[in-house]
């Protein structure tokens, strides 16, 4: 095996093989919504809370659908497009998938 196989995990202090790093941060980073189900770029997300949209003047309602949602570095916040909205980002916790 090569040197660049193996990478340093900070949070075990010990050398891991890629492919388990890789895998670990994978799993770390699953977007979960207000129920527990896994979400992914591409879905639609239905609002469980009325939201204030800040600077656009605008409540959004319960039951909105949003379409198209696209996952951020963030696990909890969800970048999407909404009309008349743009750079719309929602936390995980006020929507359920649809």
């Amino acid at each position: 095996m090569a040197d660049d196989d193996y990478v340093y995990d900070e949070a075990s202090g010990e050398w891991l093989p890629a492919s388990e790093v890789a895998a670990k941060q994978a799993a770390a980073a699953e977007v979960r919504d207000a129920v527990g189900n896994l979400l992914a770029d591409g879905d639609s997300v239905v609002l469980v809370k009325d939201l204030k949209v800040k600077g656009a003047g605008q409540t959004l309602k319960v039951g909105t659908v949003v379409r198209s949602i696209r996952l951020t570095d963030d696990p909890q916040e969800i970048d999407c497009r909404f009309e008349g909205i743009k750079g719309l980002v929602l936390r995980a916790e006020f929507v359920r998938k649809r």
